[in-house]
């Protein structure tokens, strides 16, 4: 038995072990022998597969919750597509099965997402699962899914579509390994959210079912058949992250006092009970995108007003960053945003597609104001994706003008970064979305695992851009935060104190260990932590001298 050291993208920092359970197979593939039945038998067939199928993806969904919801439905969305259905439809009428019809015809329209690349392009994962399900039920056979092998273990699989994700049972899923992904799939952004162990990304691993595995995620690392001194230091770590875990939940700060606020990420009023329990001293980042993303049209000021009002009511006299609508992208909108754009991530989104129909942002804004007027949180809203001073500018004026009190900045644009000096001579604060922020940085698209290597908020560059934006608060004695998933790695998060960042937001899962990570530093050995990362020339470079310095 050899030890084995496999590198992939940790997501948290968490540690586990078990024997490993490996993702069954894909359904065999459908023949393309013609059909024995009719056309229209073949096509009643397929929609009644489809409509099982969508039922059961929105059913998960809401037993699931969050962010896991919005892809569910998502998936189910896919599922009934009228021109998925006008595709299979014509592979019907030309003799074909209603498994082969939906086989080609879903396998091509991935495909062509897949040369799309960036968000579309990883969705293409989870429109073959659909495909799977649907010719699953035409089978009457179950689905491939996650397996059950009658004792908890490390599951492994190639990626996880999002369905077997959002409803892993956690007693026995001790962690999960993906071959395929990087730090933004699906399976990564469900993992934090759910608090599941889990490393993506590790290529062409080939591990070996029931062998034990070490999932280590703080290390970027799983170790198949480990030694027994490797088991034993595991055991131990995870059993030191437990006992920080359950320690009484205090708020957030460093070893000499050093007030380090830890905020929430939240993506609906639904999770703010969890995140309340866990420990959040207020919401670092409210996304508003659910409350459009379901509709043709953009909703009421009374409509957005109440669930407004059902969030900041749960963080009474608390702080409660809000971000204005955030669509273009990953996250089109018939009645906003530009189908036609070639490279929409750099088009028209955030503040941009704002402006350009601002009918719908003093919507937003109003239902806002109106919701702080009946309520006694400590609202403060920021306008997405801001490049200039002049989009600074506009946004605040506006804010103003429509009775906000506190309204200030997203950072995720290496412009605004620069220019922060300037923007927070303007902006009452500015929070950093480190995820955009280092995806234009680097040029290297968030949602697409081919470049995940350099999507890390480690490194260097990304680093020297948050200082700017401390800097530029410093200069104006404006708060500066990160709302990115950067604040939700413990040690990265000493970094970002120690560069100057003020406060921090994340999943609510990795409160805890953001927590413990603090109280062991005080400010000055944070600010040496954060000189040694920046010292470095890479992302690896810079998380080995932070370790080395810590």
């Amino acid at each position: 038995m050899v030890t084995a050291e496999i590198r992939g993208t940790g997501i948290g920092s968490g540690i586990a072990q078990g024997p490993v359970a490996i993702m069954a197979s894909a359904l065999e593939a459908p023949t393309s022998a013609p059909s024995s039945r009719t056309p229209d038998e073949e096509k009643t067939a397929v929609a009644a597969a489809v409509s099982a199928v969508a039922a059961e993806l929105n059913a998960r969904g809401e037993r699931a919750g969050g962010s896991a919801q919005d892809v569910l439905e998502a998936q189910a969305m896919m599922a009934e597509d009228p021109t998925l259905e006008e595709l299979v439809h014509a592979k019907i009428d030309e003799g074909s099965t209603g498994e082969y019809a939906v086989y080609t015809s879903f396998n091509e329209f991935a495909e062509q997402l897949k040369e799309m690349g960036g968000y579309l392009g990883e969705r293409a994962a989870d429109l073959a699962d659909v495909a799977q399900r649907i010719i699953a039920h035409l089978r009457g056979v179950s689905a491939p899914g996650v397996p059950e092998p009658g004792h908890p273990f490390v599951l492994v699989a190639p990626d996880l579509a999002p369905a077997d994700t959002a409803l892993l049972d956690l007693d026995q899923v001790l962690a999960v390994v993906t071959t395929d992904g990087g730090p933004t799939s699906h399976t990564a952004i469900l993992a934090r959210e759910k608090g599941i162990i889990a490393v993506v990304g590790t290529g062409e691993a080939e591990f070996v079912e029931g062998q034990t595995a070490i999932v280590d995620a703080s290390q970027d690392l799983v170790i198949a058949d480990p030694s027994d001194e490797q088991l034993a230091d595991a055991a131990q770590r995870a059993a030191d992250r437990a006992a920080a875990q359950n320690a009484p939940i205090t708020p957030g700060a460093l070893a000499d006092g050093t007030a380090v606020p830890l905020l929430a990420n939240l993506g609906s009023p639904a999770g703010a009970s969890d995140a309340i329990a866990l420990g959040a001293e207020g919401v670092g980042l409210f996304r508003t995108e659910f409350l459009f993303l379901s509709s043709d049209e953009a909703p009421s000021v009374e409509s957005q007003k109440a669930s407004y009002v059902e969030l900041l009511s749960a963080f009474d006299g608390k702080k409660v960053v809000v971000r204005a609508l955030d669509a273009g992208a990953d996250k089109p909108l018939p009645f906003l945003t530009d189908d036609s754009e070639e490279n929409p991530a750099l088009g028209r989104r955030g503040i941009r597609a704002l402006a350009h129909r601002e009918n719908i942002l003093r919507d937003q804004l109003t239902a806002l104001a109106q919701a702080d007027a009946e309520t006694n949180a400590d609202l403060w809203v920021m306008a997405p994706m801001i490049a200039t001073v002049d989009e600074t500018e506009y946004f605040v004026s506006l804010a103003k003008e429509l009775g906000l009190k506190t309204t200030g900045v997203m950072v995720e644009v290496p412009s605004a970064a620069i220019l922060a000096t300037e923007v927070l001579a303007i902006a009452d604060f500015a929070s950093i979305g480190t995820n955009d922020l280092v995806q234009y940085t680097m040029a290297a698209d968030r949602l697409l695992g081919s470049v995940a290597h350099l999507q890390s908020p480690w490194h260097p560059a990304a680093l020297r851009l948050i200082q700017m934006v401390a800097d530029g608060g410093k200069a104006n004695d404006k708060p500066v935060g990160v709302c990115g998933e950067a604040a939700a790695d413990p040690l990265l998060a000493v970094v970002l104190v120690g560069l100057g960042v003020n406060t921090l937001s994340m999943s609510p899962s990795a409160l805890a260990d953001v927590r413990a990570e603090l109280k062991k530093h005080t400010l000055e050995d944070a600010q040496r932590i954060a000189a040694a990362a920046l010292a470095t020339g890479n992302a690896d470079g810079a998380k080995a001298a932070a370790r080395a310095a810590a």
